[in-house]
């Protein structure tokens, strides 16, 4: 993570120390995730009165009307995902680019879609300041996925649909493995993994979790 200007370093390694234990005291095991999450400064992602709380274990609201979900359910979706160096991955729901940036630690190359257009400028800016030169933001309806760049290793989805969408799922490559929240409502979603196989699909439900919907077209900011 990358220290305010007046951050003194022995706080700056205290925080970075903190955060990284609540993951592991939270259940995220897996150490390239977890130096991707210590590499990734989750504050250069929150802005406005909610900066001062980016390092807390939480979900933060940015514009929009969206949230940038909290470090444990980022972590514990990234570990699900199990994936590769030399994996191609698809992000639907760009956000602010915090998840975004963490595949990027992991994967080869990671395409973000986003139906805010303004969301995709503002995460840009962030990943050319933090250098991440492996991800690709698109402002798209991502409830179709991005069939040019088909098929994928893995996707993932950070907003909840009803069930599993037949365009993601068809976009999976054999093999490949999905992770995303489905659920009815609000207050009722569960977090699934799917993984592809040469005679269909293999569902696991994962944990309770909280994320806004998935929707259809295109944001109007």
């Amino acid at each position: 993570m990358t220290p305010e200007p007046d951050d003194p370093e022995p706080d700056r390694a205290e925080r970075i120390m903190r955060f990284i234990y609540t993951l592991r005291s939270r259940g995220v095991t897996d150490p390239r995730v977890l130096r991707a999450m210590e590499a990734i400064d989750r504050g250069a992602f929150v802005r406005g009165i909610f900066a001062e709380r980016a390092y807390e274990d939480m979900p933060l609201p940015i514009a929009c009307g969206q949230t940038i979900s909290q470090p444990t359910v980022v972590a514990l979706m990234s570990e699900a995902l199990e994936v590769g160096d030399r994996d191609k991955v698809l992000e639907v729901g760009t956000g602010s680019g915090y998840q975004a940036a963490i595949l990027s630690k992991l994967a080869r190359r990671v395409y973000t879609v986003e139906r805010h257009r303004r969301l995709v400028k503002e995460a840009r800016e962030i990943f050319d300041k933090l250098g991440l030169s492996n991800i690709t933001a698109l402002a798209v309806d991502g409830s179709f996925g991005l069939p040019e760049q088909a098929p994928f290793d893995r996707i993932l989805v950070t907003a909840a649909a009803e069930d599993p969408p037949g365009p993601l799922l068809q976009q999976l490559r054999i093999g490949g493995i999905m992770v995303l929240p489905v659920g009815q409502s609000d207050s009722v979603q569960n977090l699934i993994k799917v993984r592809r196989l040469e005679s269909g699909f293999d569902y696991e439900e994962l944990r309770p979790v909280r994320f806004v919907p998935l929707l259809e077209g295109m944001g109007q900011d």
